[in-house]
């Protein structure tokens, strides 16, 4: 975990500097159908809360754990990202994020294999959730660079 928490804390220290400098005209062009960069961001900010009440309730509720599912799409439209103010877009992705990094340094080791049953029944573990969070991270903040 060690590894995907110093990448993690990277790619927020790298961008929380580069997100900024993002013209509003760059964040907000749409393209037929698909999110904007601005949205993109606001999807983020949906997987950090989400996953934040993942990353913490596998603590304590009953054993294994039952992920949910959110609708992102619909999250992303509901939240108004597009029209968000980015002064207050990119602290609020930061801030949550942030928050993240500290339950991934704090999280005990056991808690790890913790079981996690997915949607299709398939079962994974609260450290493949952890490290794929980032992954997820990464893949988005690559969208938004381009």
């Amino acid at each position: 975990m060690q590894n995907a928490t110093l990448k993690f804390e990277q790619l927020l220290d790298e961008n929380a500097i580069y997100f900024p400098t993002i013209d509003n005209a760059a964040l907000e062009a749409k393209n037929s159908g698909k999110w904007s960069k601005k949205e993109i961001l606001g999807h983020l900010v949906d997987s950090a809360i989400h996953n934040l009440v993942r990353f913490t309730e596998i603590n304590y509720l009953e054993k294994p754990y039952h992920h949910r599912p959110y609708s992102q799409n619909d999250l992303v439209n509901l939240n108004q990202y597009q029209t968000m103010d980015s002064n207050e877009l990119i602290p609020l992705w930061l801030s949550l994020n942030k928050q993240i990094v500290r339950v991934f340094k704090g999280v005990d080791e056991k808690a790890l294999d913790y079981q996690i049953i997915m949607n299709d029944q398939s079962v994974i573990d609260l450290k493949f959730l952890m490290t794929d969070y980032v992954e997820h991270l990464e893949y988005h903040i690559n969208q938004i660079k381009a």
